[in-house]
């Protein structure tokens, strides 16, 4: 019953006061104000049982949550003493009666009392149930990585900063940890979670419950200096364990990086693993460990999300194209743009240089993060020798960059086979009045670029998740005219991009946050939040 939680609801995520939720932190407890769950138990059925407690200190500060494991003892006097029968515990299929086995239906259920024991009582649960033989496995979200002999570990710190390789790798969950572990030079080569062998030596199942194994295989290997210059080797076949050389312990794990390749059915079908070793010397009594963990899909590209499902404030913008040919195919309906090194990969702007000149910064360009209002611009040295037509083509790039993305992802996870999760980017046009004497001609240039992102608050008040719902990008431009030979004229480029909520305010004497003093069953809004 410990493990029991029946309020914990969302995936990864904490429950409002439900106590018994593991991912809610002591800093997430500190905001509940009742448990909305304060006992767990099995059937209620049962001579005697364990029970989960829960419940508030509401005097610490901040409150902290208590739980206690205590022996519930039923006070029928017709109670389930032992559940010994396992089968009793659901509900089977009965068995249709047919031109085959009738007889041997008549036989067993024809007389005027017949037994429904099975013909052993051997709950051995090791021995394989008939029904699973045919029965096919596969990997779910969060359901630990079996290995042969357990399951693949990411040692992460417990309750002080020290390693533990008690934590499993969840399917599908990306995880980062660090955490100090203990070592000398004189034990490290006795030391497994120093060691390579430690993290590769054990193969994964492809399927839980399966024969089939992935061998993990090295991917790359980074060795690190004492003072922490880095250097990638060529061969990453070799398996390098501690040794003592020269009063130092060398090939010392210090990072490890999984990469987990799966199929749409939940098969991992290859695993990587990247290493950064190190080295120590005898006076070092500790070091500090980095794991992670990323999955890929077959057949697919790796694209980092800017929030799951809604955008998080500080993370880029997601962006992307809708290729020639479209609806055919649809699966690459969108080309989108995530990645931080290109700079055509996302929505971006133009990036203020240090001596402000815009012919000097071209292709400088910085993503747009998500929440944050910026403003960025240059200064345009404008002489009479200038053509017209050449100097808006590089002002529209200046401002634009080189590929401006067509739709913006609404949701900071969203897919690009998912059509209605893409915003189209509507572009408008205004004119200054402002007027230059520069050409003998009138000649309209482009001298900002402003872009608003209009997002919602999308589902509950709870855990309500920002999705952008419009995205304008608005160009203005002015007029340039004559200027006499041998002047030169300076006029301001700027960009910008604004956030705006525009989310339905509480209406008049509502409550944001209303209190409801009453109980509803815990599955009463399921499967909704």
């Amino acid at each position: 019953v410990a493990k029991l939680c029946v309020c914990d609801l969302l995936v990864a995520q904490c429950d409002v006061n439900c106590c018994c939720d593991p991912d809610c932190s002591a800093a997430d407890v500190s905001l509940f104000t009742t448990c909305s769950v304060p006992i767990v138990t099995g059937d209620s059925r049962l001579c005697s049982q364990k029970a989960a407690i829960y419940s508030l200190d509401v005097e610490a500060n901040p409150p902290e949550r208590i739980f206690k494991l205590i022996d519930q003892v039923n006070p029928s006097v017709f109670c389930i003493h032992a559940t010994n029968y396992k089968q009793a515990l659901s509900f089977s299929s009965p068995e249709m009666p047919t031109s085959e086995n009738f007889d041997q239906l008549l036989k067993q259920f024809g007389s005027a009392s017949f037994s429904a024991e099975p013909d052993s009582w051997n709950m051995n649960t090791d021995a394989q149930n008939p029904s699973d033989a045919n029965e096919t496995y596969s990997y779910e979200y969060g359901v630990p990585i079996q290995t042969v002999d357990a399951f693949l570990r990411l040692p992460s710190p417990v309750v002080s900063s020290w390693c533990s390789d008690a934590n499993p790798a969840g399917f599908l969950v990306n995880q980062a940890t660090k955490c100090i572990r203990s070592v000398s030079v004189e034990k490290c080569g006795n030391i497994q979670a120093v060691s390579m062998l430690f993290y590769i030596n054990s193969s994964i199942l492809a399927v839980p419950k399966s024969s089939q194994m992935v061998n993990i295989t090295v991917q790359s290997i980074v060795v690190q200096s004492l003072n922490g210059m880095r250097t990638l080797l060529n061969g990453s076949d070799v398996l390098r364990l501690p040794m003592i050389l020269d009063e130092l312990c060398i090939n010392i794990v210090l990072g490890v990086s999984y990469h987990i390749t799966y199929t749409d059915t939940g098969e991992i079908i290859e695993a990587a693993a990247s290493f950064v070793l190190g080295a120590i010397s005898k006076e070092a009594l500790s070091i500090q460990q980095s794991f992670e963990i990323s999955f890929t899909q077959v057949n697919t590209k790796p694209v980092p999300l800017s929030g799951n499902p809604g955008y998080v404030v500080g993370l880029p913008v997601r962006a992307g194209f809708r290729p020639q040919g479209y609806p055919f195919p649809v699966e690459i309906l969108f080309a989108a743009l995530v990645l931080n090194t290109n700079k055509y990969s996302q929505l971006t702007l133009l990036q203020s240089t240090s001596n402000q000149d815009c012919l000097a910064a071209q292709g400088a360009r910085t993503p747009i993060l998500f929440g944050y209002n910026m403003i960025s611009g240059c200064k345009l040295r404008i002489t009479a020798a200038m053509k017209c037509q050449p100097l808006t083509q590089t002002l529209l790039d200046l401002l634009k960059g080189q590929s401006f993305p067509e739709y913006v992802a609404s949701f900071g996870n969203s897919q690009a086979q998912d059509v209605l999760d893409w915003v189209p980017i509507t572009h408008l046009h205004t004119s200054e009045q402002r007027i230059y004497n520069t050409f003998q001609s009138s000649c309209q240039i482009p001298v900002s670029l402003e872009i608003e992102v209009k997002w919602t608050k999308y589902g509950s008040l709870v855990n309500p998740q920002a999705r952008i719902v419009n995205v304008t990008a608005t160009i203005t431009t002015t007029t340039l005219k004559q200027l006499p030979p041998g002047r030169e004229r300076t006029i301001p480029i700027t960009s910008s991009v604004v956030f705006t909520d525009i989310s339905s305010p509480a209406e008049p004497g509502y409550k944001a946050w209303p209190t409801i003093n009453a109980k509803l069953p815990f599955d009463f809004f399921f499967p909704f939040v």
